[in-house]
């Protein structure tokens, strides 16, 4: 099945009409008269401070989820053509890796989404679709991805209340100077991970507790631009992180014998892809990671999106 009729069948979920109804609009889009239509879109991808895995079901529907992530200035594109003959042909690429731990899909979809079906609703339609392809994540990387800048999120069941964090330039600049992103060029598939906790669900529901506090706390912490707060909450994550699966923070350990170090936390799920390091030295922590460093800033506008 191509993406055309696997998106239109998906939409099912938000219209009237009935499959038929859409397979025949399909088949028959060609003997319509169209004009020519170029849609661009472009949605950042994030780096994520704490609380994630709390925006997850069955945890954000049972008990609740808090995650504050920031946008940064790497981007997903998504491109839509109607020619005039009807045809629609869709692309999309993203600048990071796939599997990296920075909501790269959450991003792609959310372009996508946006370039097919126009701005409105495209962070929930990207999860949505998410969803029926089987990924069993949450909904922060599209949030970061359609709004921009530090927000904290609340997740209540299927609902996401966002909050725009505003603390001082200065605190912007220095997160921008010394967090790290350095990536392991270790890929993993987000959704495996989610499978591999979920399965133990009554197990680790109390390190899911702690993961929430860690992310109301940091979004207070970051608000008052509390940098000392936010290494020790973000410290305080990581090792919540680790009690969900030890191996989830096993290729990041080296970061413990670096003195400059202030915390560190593996993106997204862990398990590799890019770790994000706050150092007081970040040039000689560069120097002594074997890892590539992503250079960033803070995206303010989140998605962008024309039409030629």
């Amino acid at each position: 099945m191509n993406f055309l009729i696997e998106f239109l069948i998906f939409q099912l979920n938000f219209t009237d009409l009935n499959p038929e109804s859409w397979l025949n609009l399909v088949g028959d889009i060609n003997l319509l008269s169209f004009p020519r239509v170029m849609v661009s879109s472009k949605a950042p991808v994030r780096i994520d401070l704490a609380g994630g895995w709390s925006d997850a079901p069955p945890f954000c529907e049972q008990v609740g989820g808090d995650v504050v992530n920031i946008a940064i200035n790497h981007y997903a594109h998504a491109n839509v053509e109607i020619d005039d003959q009807g045809k629609l042909n869709a692309s999309y690429s993203c600048e990071v890796p796939i599997g990296s731990g920075l909501g790269t899909t959450g991003a792609i979809n959310v372009a996508l989404m946006a370039a097919i079906n126009g701005s409105e609703n495209s962070e929930e339609l990207a999860f949505q679709f998410e969803q029926i392809l089987g990924n069993r994540g949450g909904r922060q990387d599209q949030w970061a991805a359609k709004f921009g800048g530090i927000q904290h999120l609340k997740f209540i069941g299927k609902d996401v209340e966002r909050v725009h964090l505003a603390p001082p330039m200065s605190f912007n600049r220095w997160i921008e100077n010394h967090l790290i992103l350095a990536d392991t060029g270790i890929r993993h598939n987000s959704g495996e991970l989610h499978n591999s906790v979920w399965a133990r669900y009554e197990e680790v529901l109390p390190h899911l507790m702690t993961i929430r506090q860690c992310g109301r706390d940091m979004a207070s912490a970051v608000q008052r631009d509390d940098r000392y707060n936010v290494c020790e909450i973000m410290k305080t994550y990581t090792d919540a992180v680790g009690l969900l699966d030890s191996s989830f923070n096993e290729p990041y350990l080296m970061l413990d014998d670096l003195p400059e170090v202030l915390a560190w936390k593996g993106m997204g799920a862990a398990a590799g892809g890019y770790v994000g390091i706050i150092s007081r030295d970040p040039e000689a922590t560069k120097k002594a990671i074997p890892w590539d460093v992503l250079d960033w800033e803070i995206d303010y506008d989140g998605l962008v999106l024309s039409e030629n």
